[in-house]
């Protein structure tokens, strides 16, 4: 797997992201519920915050800090998939996923200095965070990179960087 397909994989995360955002904006009165299944709803959200708006309350210095640390994790992806083994698929996989979820988010929070997000999982009366695809992309991503780290890493990759 070449370094092209990952770029790809993020191009289309972040297409996709963005895309759903536009039709949402578009479409959606902001912080009203459209049912689309039991338990699961579309709303239009803004977050300032992080994942499950941690500093959303904050001053507005946090849209430059996560957007800085969106800056800094999408350099150091990028720089690893020319350390990375073209063979090792499922971690570039994994770095892809999260890198055009992290771009996704950041371009939101370039333009507008908040997420849109609009993805609303609840049960009863209780409510997950909103998310939307970029979000989706990344914790996918870390799952796959947990998943690498703890069964399919069997260090051969790290002795054959370190000669």
């Amino acid at each position: 797997m070449r370094a092209r397909y990952c770029y790809a994989l993020a191009a289309f995360v972040i297409a996709a992201d963005q895309a759903s955002k536009l039709a949402v904006t578009r479409n959606l009165s902001y912080g009203e519920p459209v049912p689309l299944l039991p338990s699961l709803n579309f709303t239009l959200m803004h977050n300032t915050g992080a994942a499950f708006s941690m500093l959303g309350n904050a001053a507005g210095w946090q849209r430059w800090l996560f957007a800085g640390l969106a800056v800094l994790a999408s350099v150091f992806i990028i720089a690893s998939f020319q350390r990375i083994e073209p063979t090792q698929r499922w971690l570039r996989t994994a770095l892809a996923l999260v890198l055009g979820g992290a771009l996704g988010n950041l371009w939101d929070r370039l333009r507008f200095g908040y997420v849109v997000d609009f993805i609303d999982f609840y049960v009863g009366t209780w409510h997950f965070a909103a998310f939307n695809i970029a979000d989706s992309a990344i914790t996918v991503g870390a799952i796959m990179l947990i998943v690498h780290s703890l069964f399919l890493d069997d260090g051969a990759s790290s002795q054959s960087r370190a000669r």
